[in-house]
């Protein structure tokens, strides 16, 4: 057998020269099969349409030049997007430092630009339609992200080969758990636990029902106002995400300012609450208001109402309007609460005729099971909630860190299944509870036109759950004396937000205006919280006080008490 020649290795210039040759062939032919097609058959939309074509070129040309620059070393042709800039899953320095991970992520934002770029270009869908498909792909795109892969993120590649693997084995451990229970964790399990160091406001529970629990709170001021407070807080979560730690609780501070403080606690559903529907939840705020008034011997209530139950609160105030009980009310504050669901966020993508089918295959048992809700609710910022978590405590193997926030996030509750579903179907899908007439509840027909109470309407400013554009919708709705303040941050954080901790700010237009846009236009900002502007506005409804002695003081009063707060409905599962 004759010698074989020697083969001289390639050097990175004669590399670079075939690969230019080879992607510059590819480029032809693509560019040839196209004009071919175009020719040949009539446009097709999508597909050989010229906009199309032209971004199929362009974006064979930029990947052409990302792998070109890669092997040249050369700098990146244009300047990072701040968006781009600012990510957090490409804050690693071998992200940009390392030829190979940057043409890596480059070529992901260049893939992602281009699918983005795609869904805005299909044609033949309604403006509802584009959002979902928006929705899905940047979720997709979420998903394939280069960092939440072993291989192909430069920090899980040297923390495997530092640790020897042991991280991997570790992240392994933390995804089984979290298999094992169903949810995904965030924060450290052992950190906090409800009564030791969250939701620590000293009081009783003073009354239960088979719906909830009723928190008075125990005051330490001298005397109070006259007009108590009752908050009715979300099901859909545990309460004492208004009574975290006690530098972050509103509970703690709203009792400070000299306030009698009365919370709802709500039962997490089982199979015996199947038949419960939004009526019950109505019933209940109603009942709450008349127990406080006789307990306290007052003719009227400060009420809040979070959420969903600051919808439901909403509806509660039509009718006792209807009814002509709206004195019981003397203000309402709303939290991040939404009444017309025309523009109610990316919660709408779960309303279709596929995803309640889905919702009625997991609640055969009459209830929905949390953690449901809570992987819905981690879907809306699924890179924050979810890779972000995959990255750090599966492929890093990094140790949970303790967040108050994030443990009640992860507290989940059940829901009634049957109330559940009217209210995705009444409000999310059909938008019934806007329309005067359209919902009736105990009898009741629903005309949120009717209520003239005193209202604070609080909003987020980058709430994903309760846009602040679906929360003006009270300021059109209600008729009566109305202050909107719109808060920084989102539906979290923007309630949550002590004064002690200077953080964000708030926005409020001295002038009436018919529009979110006309009021962020002539708005003033006050950094801090929004918490002593609320304060001062409940003052000016009713500045009264009296001692806080008697019944003033929980089990005090012809109510005895049934055990010390945070009750016993917080803790059920």
């Amino acid at each position: 057998m004759p010698d074989m020649p020697d083969v001289a290795v390639p050097s990175l210039a004669d590399m670079q020269h075939w690969t230019w040759v080879l992607g510059r062939a590819q480029q032809m032919v693509l560019e040839q099969g196209l004009d071919v097609a175009g020719k040949a058959l009539p446009p097709i939309p999508g597909v050989t349409d010229p906009d199309t074509v032209a971004r199929a070129r362009d974006f064979w040309a930029d990947s052409l030049g990302l792998w070109q620059r890669m092997l040249t070393g050369e700098a990146p042709a244009a300047a990072e997007t701040p968006e781009q800039a600012r990510d957090k899953r490409f804050k690693d320095p071998r992200w940009r430092e390392n030829p190979v991970f940057d043409w890596i992520r480059q070529s992901y934002f260049l893939l992602s630009d281009q699918m983005l770029a795609q869904v805005e270009a299909v044609q033949g869908v309604d403006d509802k339609q584009r959002e979902q498909l928006r929705f899905a792909a940047r979720g997709f795109l979420d998903a394939m992200s280069p960092s939440n892969f072993p291989a192909t993120n430069p920090e899980v590649i040297e923390k495997t080969i530092e640790t020897g693997g042991e991280n991997l084995l570790k992240g392994l451990h933390n995804m089984l758990a979290d298999l094992g229970r169903g949810q995904l964790t965030h924060t450290d399990a052992g950190a906090f636990e409800v009564g030791r160091n969250l939701a620590m406001t000293p009081g009783k529970v003073v009354l239960r029902t088979d719906l909830y629990e009723l928190i008075q709170y125990s005051p330490t001021t001298e005397s109070v106002l006259a007009v108590p407070l009752v908050i009715f807080p979300p099901w859909i979560n545990r309460f004492y995400i208004l009574d975290l730690t006690p530098e972050k609780s509103f509970i703690r501070w709203a009792v400070e300012q000299g306030i009698t403080v009365f919370m709802v606690s709500w039962r997490s559903a089982d199979a015996s609450m199947k038949d419960v529907v939004w009526d019950d939840y109505i019933a209940a705020q109603i009942a709450a208001i008349d127990t406080v008034r006789a307990l306290l011997d007052v003719p009227a209530a400060h009420v809040i109402g979070y959420c969903v139950a600051g919808t439901t609160l909403a509806a509660t105030l039509a009718i006792l309007a209807a009814r002509g009980e709206a004195a019981k009310v003397t203000s309402a504050t709303f939290f991040t609460a939404q009444v017309d669901f025309e523009k109610a966020g990316e919660l709408l993508h779960f309303v279709s005729d596929e995803q309640l089918a889905l919702l009625d295959s997991v609640t055969k048992d009459g209830f929905l099971d949390g953690r449901y809700m809570a992987a819905v609710f981690n879907q809306l910022r699924g890179r924050d909630l979810i890779w972000n978590y995959v990255t750090n405590n599966y492929l890093l193997g990094k140790d949970y860190a303790p967040f108050d926030l994030l443990h009640w996030n992860g507290d989940t509750t059940n829901l009634p299944a049957t109330w559940h579903r009217q209210y995705l179907t009444d409000l999310y899908r059909d938008n019934l509870l806007s329309k005067a007439g359209a919902l009736s509840a105990l009898g009741t027909p629903i005309d949120l036109g009717k209520v003239a109470t005193p209202s604070y309407i609080q909003a987020g400013r980058e709430d994903h759950i309760a846009p602040p554009e679906s929360v003006w919708a009270l300021m059109r709705l209600f008729v009566g004396e109305k202050r909107f303040v719109l808060a920084g941050s989102g539906h979290i954080a923007g309630v949550v937000n002590p004064p002690a901790a200077q953080k964000y700010q708030y926005w409020l237009n001295p002038v009436p205006v018919e529009s979110l846009a006309d009021f962020v236009a002539g708005a003033v900002e006050t950094k801090g919280s929004w918490w002593p502007d609320w304060i001062d506005w409940l003052r000016a409804r009713d500045s009264a006080t009296v001692v806080a002695n008697g019944a003033r003081i929980p089990g005090h009063g012809a109510i005895a008490a049934l055990g010390d707060a945070p009750g016993d409905y917080v803790r059920a599962r």
